[in-house]
Formats: structure tokens, C-alpha cells, sequence
């Protein structure tokens, strides 16, 4: 009769602490997180995000001359791309930043399925599907040796991210990709609405896209150097973690990206699943496919000269045409240019890629201050 009883005020304090937990949602935020810590974000039943929190710290921004050179020599084979050098100058100079906040981030890039989700319950119609819309995707024609005449990329119309022109059947784990920087920043305003609306998001953040010092800090895993990529600065110890151009056949083809391959397969001509290299392919905080992959939009507003500390906006009365910023490099990309600093200008915030994706962040709100 005891145990009954004992077994009985067990089981009710389960119930009220279930209760309780529903009752107050944002409990499970609750704690102090540390380095490594990770969350699921649920979108339905069986769909979620994992995130992973990233304390505030130092790390480096920009590269080395000694870098740059590398990335534009034979080994590097970014010299074809970046026009000998110019585009290396966009990293700027070695300099120590600082992110003063901790903040949750993606462990991938937001997936084909997840955006699905988005867009039903929604309806969104992103860029590249408006009337007179179009996104830049791969020319099945080019060839490097029978057809150099065709444009490796081309702007087409009838293409998006429900078919992106990979040559390969879609995937519900390849990260999302044909869409703009309105459209990602949509899609994070939609989770922070969702998670309003049914008591998770935790008090004073909101989702959206990481600025680019968090971006560049999450990149390097936690490193306080600069090392090229996220495990160092030797190119070979990369065999197994990351997407980028190695010897692997083009879909329906006998021949390889050109200029400075891998001298490995990677599984993938064209875009690889999200964490498709598990933990070999994380890097120290735990975040998968920084490096390579498809490019990752960021919240910044493009400077030339180099990344910022704070977040960085162009102007209205300046400039009329905002230029986002996009790191990582991507699966079609060199050794040199798939760097933890490398970065990019985008065209336009309307602008979408067959080789551009984005994963979300949550943290304190950063918002433009002109009007996008």
C-alpha cells in the first residue's frame, strides 16, 4: 500500500511538471546555454530544425597577403574566378572582431523540405516564381572540352527552387537554393511568427538571417586564427568534410568541373544533403557545411573593403540597389575560393542562385535601417 502511495505522488508530480512545462513553452529555453548546446525547432510533428548555441567571443576577420597568394595559385585555383586576385581583396585585412552576444544558429542550411513547409502554409511565392521572375541556374550544354562556347550559368525563367536545373532528382535534405535574400528573410520572419504564436521563441529574440561577424565567427569553429578553412590551413585534411569541386562526373557526362579540383571524389558534382559528412564534416561548434556547399546569404549590406563588426547597411540616398553578402563558396568552387573568409556582393536582394542558400539564426533583432 505504501509503494501505491509513493508510485501515485510520483506520477502526479510528473503530471504537474508536464503541465507547468506546457503551460510556460519558453521553459525549455530557460537555462543558460553553453557552447554546444542544441535545439530542435519544430515545424510540425515530424519536421524541425536543430540549432546550435554559440557563445559571444574573438575571432578573425578577413586574410592574410600569404593567404590571398594561395588562394590565386595553382594549388589555390582561384585566379580563373577572381580575376587574378581582385576578388581576394573583398576579404579585407587580418583584423580582430568581436560578437559581444551569444546566439543560436542552423546546424545546415535550411533544407528544400523545410522551405516546402514554409511556402505551403503560407503560400509564399518567391522571386524567382513572380510574373517575369527569373534565377540563375547550371547550362546542362557547357562542356569544358566540346562546348566551350556555352555560358556556364544561365538566367532562366521556368526555374526555381522546386527545380533548380541540378540535373539530379531533388532532394527534401539539399539545402534550399533559387532564392533571394526577401525570401530568406520571409522565411525567418515566418518562424518567428510561428514561434510567437505558440509561446517558444525566447524572450527578446527573433529568427533571421546571422549578421556576417557572427557568420564569420560561427565559420570558424571557435578558432582565434586564421587559418584558411575551419580545420586549418592544410587543403588535404579537408578529404571528407566539405562539398566543393573534386573529381566527380557531372550528371550525364564523363568529364569534371574544371580549373583546380580536389584529388578526391566528394559523392557530389552538384549539391550534396545537408550533413551529408556527420561529424567529420562539422566544424568545432558543431555547424555542418560552412565551407563549400552552396554560398550562405547573411543580414550585412556588401562593403567592397571588407566585413564589418556591427552590422552593415548601405545607405538609401547612397546607394539605390542593396547588394547582400554571401560567404562559404559553394559546390562548384575551387579550394581557394571556398576559404572561411571568403566572401561576395550579391546583384540585388531579388536575386537567387542555383548555388545560393541560407541557414537561420537566432538572435537579438538587427534590423535595416533603410527600407529594402
Amino acid at each position: 500500500m505504501c509503494e501505491k502511495k509513493q508510485s501515485l505522488k510520483l506520477t502526479s508530480a510528473l503530471l504537474l511538471m508536464v503541465s507547468v512545462l506546457w503551460l510556460m513553452p519558453n521553459a525549455a529555453w530557460a537555462e543558460d546555454p553553453v557552447e554546444g548546446s542544441t535545439k530542435q525547432v519544430e515545424l510540425d510533428e515530424k519536421l524541425s530544425i536543430a540549432l546550435v548555441y554559440i557563445p559571444s567571443g574573438k575571432f578573425m576577420m578577413g586574410s592574410t597577403a600569404e593567404e590571398k597568394k594561395w588562394a590565386v595559385s595553382q594549388e589555390g585555383g582561384a585566379s580563373f574566378s577572381s580575376g587574378g586576385g581582385r576578388r581576394e581583396t573583398f576579404e579585407g585585412e587580418l583584423r580582430s572582431m568581436k560578437v559581444k552576444e551569444g546566439f543560436w544558429m542552423g546546424r545546415t542550411e535550411v533544407t528544400v523540405q523545410q522551405f516546402r513547409k514554409f511556402a505551403d502554409e503560407t503560400g509564399y511565392v518567391t522571386d524567382a516564381e513572380k510574373p517575369g521572375g527569373k534565377t540563375q541556374c547550371f547550362n546542362p550544354r557547357w562542356g569544358p572540352l566540346t562546348r566551350k562556347d556555352e555560358i556556364l550559368w544561365l538566367s532562366m525563367e521556368d526555374k526555381s527552387w522546386r527545380d533548380p536545373n541540378h540535373g539530379v532528382p531533388e532532394q527534401d535534405d539539399f539545402p534550399v537554393v533559387c532564392v533571394s535574400y526577401n525570401d530568406m528573410k520571409a522565411f525567418c520572419s515566418w518562424l518567428t511568427k510561428k514561434a510567437q504564436a505558440v509561446g517558444t521563441l525566447p524572450e527578446g529574440l527573433i529568427y533571421r538571417l546571422p549578421t556576417e561577424a557572427e557568420w564569420a565567427y560561427a565559420c570558424r569553429g571557435g578558432r582565434t586564427d586564421s587559418a584558411a578553412f575551419w580545420w586549418g590551413d592544410n587543403m588535404y585534411e579537408g578529404k571528407g568534410r566539405l562539398n566543393i569541386s573534386a573529381i566527380d562526373f557531372l550528371p550525364g557526362t564523363d568529364h569534371v568541373w574544371t580549373g583546380g579540383t580536389l584529388p578526391w571524389s566528394d559523392g557530389y558534382a552538384m549539391v550534396s544533403p545537408v550533413d551529408h559528412y556527420g561529424e567529420r564534416g562539422r566544424n568545432g561548434f558543431g555547424l555542418a557545411d560552412m565551407c563549400g556547399g552552396v554560398w550562405e546569404f547573411v543580414l550585412d549590406h556588401f562593403d567592397p573593403k571588407g566585413g564589418h563588426e556591427e552590422v552593415y547597411y548601405e545607405d538609401a540616398k547612397t546607394r539605390l540597389v542593396k547588394r547582400p553578402v554571401c560567404r562559404g563558396g559553394n559546390f562548384i568552387d575551387v579550394p581557394g575560393n571556398a576559404r572561411c573568409a571568403v566572401r561576395l556582393g550579391i546583384k540585388s536582394v531579388t536575386y537567387s542562385d542555383s548555388r545560393d542558400g541560407f541557414r537561420v539564426c537566432l538572435g537579438v533583432p538587427r534590423s535595416s535601417k533603410a527600407v529594402e
